[in-house]
C-alpha cells in the first residue's frame, strides 16, 4: 500500500510540473492581449486551468502522504473533470480559428490580410462596433504601428526593402493599406494615392488615412489581420497544450490504477484478518 501511495504522490508532482506550461501559455496569451492581439478573455480559461491542475495536484499530494483517500478520490475527480475542459478548450481554439489566412502579394514578403476570409464567432466578436473600438485603442497605444519602422545607417529603408519584409498581421493589415489599392510607398506608414488612382473595389482605401493616430485602424484589413494574430497565437499555445493533454491523461491513467490498487488492499485487509479469525478458531470452552 505504501509503494501505492508513493506512486500516486509522484504521479501527482510531476502533475503539477505540467500545470506550469499551461500557466505559462495562459500568461503569453495575456501579454499578447496588452500589446498585439489586444483580445483579453482568451488567455482566462488557460490560466484557471493551470492554476486548478496546480491546487488539485497537491491535494492530490496530501491525499498520498496521509494515505487519505478521500484526496485521492477528489483529486481523481476533481482532474477528470480538468482533463474534460482542457479538452474543451483546445477543439474550441482549433474550431474558432480554423478558417482563414493571409493572401500572397505578387512580388510581395509579406501577406495581405482580408476579413472575408475569415467566419464564425471569432470574427463576430471582433467586428462588433462596440468591441472592436476597444481593440483599435490598444492597438494604436501599443505602438505596434510605430515599431514598424527601419533604417540602416540613418537612412530609411526603400520600398524594395520594405515590400520583401515579413510582416506581423496586425502590421500588415493596420498599418499599411491593402496592396490591391495602388498606393505608393513613402515610408512604412505613409502612402500616397498614385495620382488618385484605385485598383479594385476594396473598402478599405477609403479608409485609410496618413494620420499616425488613423492609419487603418479602422479597415476591415485590421480586423482580418487581429485575427490572423489570433490564429497564430492560438495554435502555437494548442501545440503545448495537445502534448501537455496526452501526459495527463498517461498520468491519470496510471493514478487510477494506484487509487483501485490502494482501495483494494485496504479492502482486503478486514476481510483476511476474518477469514484468519474462522479458520483457527478458538479452543477456549467453558
Amino acid at each position: 500500500m505504501r509503494s501505492a501511495n508513493h506512486l500516486i504522490g509522484m504521479v501527482n508532482f510531476l502533475t503539477f510540473l505540467l500545470s506550469v506550461p499551461i500557466l505559462g501559455g495562459g500568461i503569453w496569451l495575456s501579454s499578447r492581449a496588452n500589446s498585439t492581439d489586444c483580445l483579453r478573455f482568451l488567455q482566462w480559461p488557460l490560466i484557471v486551468i493551470g492554476i486548478s491542475i496546480m491546487v488539485v495536484s497537491l491535494a492530490g499530494i496530501a491525499g498520498a502522504c496521509y494515505s487519505n483517500k478521500f484526496l485521492m478520490w477528489l483529486y481523481l475527480v476533481a482532474m477528470f473533470l480538468i482533463i474534460a475542459a482542457l479538452i474543451g478548450f483546445i477543439i474550441f481554439a482549433y474550431a474558432v480559428t480554423d478558417k482563414g489566412s493571409g493572401r500572397t502579394v505578387l512580388n510581395r514578403g509579406y501577406l495581405d490580410y482580408y476579413l472575408q476570409d475569415y467566419s464564425g464567432w471569432l470574427k463576430d466578436r471582433v467586428s462588433d462596433d462596440g468591441y472592436w473600438g476597444k481593440i483599435s485603442s490598444c492597438i494604436r497605444d501599443s505602438g505596434a504601428c510605430r515599431r514598424i519602422g527601419r533604417n540602416f545607417n540613418g537612412v530609411p529603408e526603400s520600398a524594395d526593402m520594405f515590400f520583401q519584409r515579413k510582416l506581423h498581421p496586425v502590421e500588415s493589415g493596420c498599418c499599411k493599406p491593402p496592396s490591391d489599392c495602388g498606393f505608393t510607398y513613402g515610408n512604412e506608414t505613409w502612402w500616397g494615392q498614385g495620382g488618385g488612382m484605385m485598383i479594385g473595389p476594396n473598402p478599405d482605401c477609403t479608409l485609410w488615412n496618413n494620420d499616425q493616430s488613423m492609419l487603418c485602424y479602422q479597415c476591415s484589413s485590421c480586423k482580418a489581420g487581429i485575427l490572423g494574430s489570433l490564429k497564430k497565437s492560438w495554435r502555437k499555445v494548442s501545440v503545448i497544450n495537445i502534448v501537455v493533454l496526452i501526459i495527463l491523461v498517461i498520468f491519470y491513467v496510471i493514478a487510477y490504477a494506484a487509487y483501485r490498487n490502494v482501495k483494494r488492499i485496504g479492502n482486503d485487509e478486514p476481510a483476511g484478518e476474518a477469514r484468519m479469525t474462522k479458520s483457527h478458531p478458538s479452543h477456549f470452552h467453558l
